[in-house]
């Protein structure tokens, strides 16, 4: 299955944010299809090109784990946010494909330079963006703990996907045919349904969440570690550089310059709840103008164009040493 804009086009928010490039193996929630012998090389002047030896593989032990659903969506997931709400504080703060199929782990050991989820608890419950690998490592540092961050159009809130309750609102969603023509998880089938399983039975790599603003359910997220994902075998990758898909779910917050405000919070939120993030990546389609102005407008770069096997990608940039230039 191709992957979806990698980013969402926010600005017009043409409701796509599929991952950087196309998802390749199976219909993993996450990932674009496998990478071709020889990566590619922009930004290579100053990054290293990482490899995760194969051999770590082992170290892996993926979570299967059962998540059915079917139950109220936007009711529920608001319900869901109040109850998180009160259970801790929230600090304030300033595209689809295949990812669970990258065969490379995370490996702290290697170099900084190199660059090359939402996973279930050992309890088979969904573990709120805690996935933990076989050696208790949380890939995204807790994404469920962000809490909520002030915005110019309102209080927003990244809540993991609960799989029984929000898979309507989200299967609604990439339904849409504007969301459909770059995500490609429509259709009467379980193609949503698979696409988010993977990722919540996954080891953490990448977190589909509900964008929650004013406490209303409004938009689908992934946040990812790229440089675990078949995208980092496109481009110079870092490690810990973490990615960003995004779609507007519903027609009336499109449009509106959402797209813009929202992935500029969400990319403070990653800087600053990772302090091992470097920076911030998107891959949204090349010919998705008003992606690509979204992300620029956001204070991410345009890095490189990038070939990936389903589509020619924008590469967009967010560095934390440019964050208070752009």
């Amino acid at each position: 299955m191709p992957p979806p804009d990698a980013s969402t086009d926010a600005a017009a928010d043409a409701d796509t944010a599929h991952h950087a490039g196309a998802r390749g193996e199976p219909r993993s929630a996450a990932g674009i299809p496998r990478r071709p012998d020889s990566p590619g090389s922009p930004d290579s002047a100053d990054t290293l090109d990482l490899r995760l030896p194969d051999e770590l593989l082992a170290l892996f032990a993926r979570n299967a784990a059962e998540a059915t659903g079917a139950a109220g969506a936007t009711d529920a997931a608001g319900a869901r946010y109040a109850a998180s709400s009160t259970e801790r504080s929230e600090p304030s703060g300033g595209e689809h494909r295949d990812r669970q199929a990258d065969d490379r782990l995370p490996d702290d050991s290697q170099p900084a330079d190199g660059e090359p989820g939402s996973g279930k608890s050992a309890g088979g419950e969904q573990g709120l963006g805690r996935a933990l690998t076989p050696t208790g490592e949380d890939l995204l540092d807790r994404v469920g703990d962000w809490g909520q961050t002030a915005t110019a159009v309102g209080a927003f809130h990244l809540i993991p996907v609960h799989l029984e309750h929000d898979l309507p609102l989200i299967s609604r969603w990439m339904n849409d045919p504007a969301v459909a023509a770059f995500w490609e998880l429509s259709g009467p089938g379980t193609a949503t349904e698979d696409h988010l399983r993977a990722q919540l039975s996954g080891d953490g790599r990448s977190v589909p969440c509900l964008g929650m603003l004013d406490g209303t359910p409004m938009s689908y997220w992934e946040i990812y570690r790229a440089d675990l994902d078949p995208l980092a075998r496109h481009y110079p990758a870092r490690l810990h550089d973490t990615g960003i898909h995004l779609l507007i779910g519903g027609i009336a917050h499109r449009g509106r310059g959402l797209g813009t405000t929202l992935l500029r919070a969400v990319s403070d939120l990653i800087l600053d709840r990772r302090p091992s993030c470097a920076r911030v990546v998107a891959e949204p389609d090349l010919r998705n103008t008003p992606s690509v102005s979204a992300f620029l407008g956001a204070g991410f770069r345009f890095s490189a164009e990038v070939d990936l096997p389903d589509k020619k990608a924008a590469l967009m940039v967010r560095d934390r040493a440019l964050r208070g230039l752009l």
